[in-house]
Parts: C-alpha cells; sequence; structure tokens
C-alpha cells in the first residue's frame, strides 16, 4: 500500500483556509492509497473549541468524502466537533467505501484539553485494502496500552500538534511503539507556529515494524513523506520473530 503523511503549517482557527489549502494538497498526492492529515488540520489546535469546533454533520466530512470519491483513496486527520453536546477531537477516516471516526481519548491536560474536550472511550481499528488501521491522536501516543497490538491491526497511526520543546519525545515514542506492537507505525506532525506562539518542527516519520524509518521529513519544512506498506513482509518478520505471542493478557476499562 502507498502512504502518503502531509506535514505542514496550519492557518490559525481559519478552517476554510486550510480546506482550500489540503484540497491542493491532496490533489498533488492522489497516486497513492492513503493520505494522512496532522491533527485539528482546519484549525489547529486550538482550546476555543466554541469558536472553531464544527457540527458531526459540518463541512469537513462531506469535503473529505468528495475528495476520496475523486482520487480513490483514503483519507485521514483529526478535526474540532460538536457532538450530543459537548466537543471532541475527532479523527476522521474517510474512503471511497465510507467512513468512520476515533474520538482522542487521552486529552492533553498541560494545554487544558482536559477541560474543553470530551475524552473519547473506546479504540478505532479500520480495515482498507487488505491492511488493519489502528486510529490515534497525539497525546495518545504516551499510553502504550491503549495502543498495545492484540494481533488486530498492522499500522499504528498517530495525527499530532507535537510541539518543538518535546520532539525527542515524540520521535522516540514513534519508533518504541513500532517495536513493541511489531506494526506499522506513521507518525504526522504539523510545522510553523500556532495562534499561541508554540513552535512545532514536525518531525513526521514513517517507520517500519523493526522501527526503522521508511520516511522521515526534513525539521520545520511543510514535506509530503511517501512510502510503501508491505504485508507480506510484515508478515514474515511476525513468523519470524512471533513476540506478540508473549505478551501479558489484559483489559481495559473506561
Amino acid at each position: 500500500m502507498k502512504v502518503a503523511a502531509l506535514q505542514t503549517v496550519l492557518y490559525w482557527q481559519d478552517a476554510e483556509k486550510n480546506r482550500a489549502y489540503f484540497s491542493e494538497l491532496i490533489a498533488d498526492n492522489a497516486d497513492v492509497d492513503l493520505i494522512v492529515l496532522p491533527e485539528m488540520f482546519t484549525t489547529g489546535f486550538s482550546m476555543q473549541p466554541e469558536l472553531i469546533a464544527e457540527p458531526a454533520d459540518g463541512p469537513t466530512l462531506p469535503w473529505l468524502q468528495s475528495l476520496a470519491a475523486q482520487h480513490d483513496c483514503a483519507i485521514t486527520g483529526s478535526v474540532a466537533v460538536a457532538d450530543k453536546g459537548h466537543y471532541v477531537n475527532r479523527m476522521y477516516w474517510v474512503s471511497p467505501d465510507g467512513h468512520c471516526h476515533y474520538d482522542k481519548r487521552h486529552l492533553f491536560r498541560m494545554a487544558g484539553e482536559h477541560e474543553h474536550y470530551q475524552p473519547g472511550s473506546e479504540r478505532k481499528i479500520v480495515e482498507y485494502k487488505g491492511l488493519r488501521f489502528c486510529l490515534q491522536v497525539c497525546y495518545d501516543l504516551r499510553f502504550p496500552v491503549f495502543s498495545r497490538n492484540r494481533n488486530d491491526y498492522d499500522v499504528l497511526i498517530y495525527v499530532a500538534n507535537w510541539p518543538e520543546p518535546r520532539r525527542h519525545a515524540w520521535s522516540s515514542l514513534l519508533t518504541a511503539r513500532a517495536i513493541e506492537n511489531l506494526s506499522f507505525v506513521i507518525g504526522v506532525n504539523r510545522v510553523g507556529e500556532d495562534g499561541n506562539g508554540i513552535p512545532y518542527s514536525g518531525d513526521s516519520a514513517i517507520i517500519d515494524f523493526k522501527g526503522q524509518p521508511l520516511a522521515s521529513s526534513r525539521p520545520h519544512e511543510p514535506e509530503s513523506l511517501r512510502a510503501t506498506l508491505d504485508k507480506t513482509e510484515l508478515m514474515a518478520f511476525r513468523e519470524k520473530f512471533p513476540a506478540h505471542l508473549d505478551a501479558d493478557d489484559f483489559s481495559l476499562k473506561g
């Protein structure tokens, strides 16, 4: 499967401008099977959901559906959404065949996200073109139990607005998640500075099941990362090195 990870600047709290920008970027990368966008790609990581959140049936979902159908690919990324009386950081997965979503479970309390948004309660796995994808958002990366592979996915996706001062943690944890879960990992972060003056260096990466980079970005530069995910190679490695068979049993509680 061919994938593209779009490391970009984001226009602060300007959904219309961001959608126009991403329409062009998606068209430029339409020769792949999956395109991954950053966290809150229509607004930046804003703690003003009363200003920027859109309804669950708002403009971004049909826009994504139109682009997925037009370019015959899947597209994923997160958006601030108002749903059932509260706000969520919602990661959409849209393909020509349909759509689903995952609501961010772990809310970044150091920015007050837990005071403005409602956490999700369930993991989301989606299958597309023979690969199984686990959807995760930014701060979820720090909680390995929630993303532990129970032989239910092949690719772990993290979309993020992860600030530059913690870039070492971002890169280290992406690699760790790939190794411990015997899984491909796609980590997509933004670049530039947000409306609060917080800088982002990007450091987006596509990593294989051994923790080796298939593609990595230049810091601070808008860039489209490309890689091919080979399920045959993944399954061969899992058969040769079946560490997952020795994993501890556990269950998650809400």
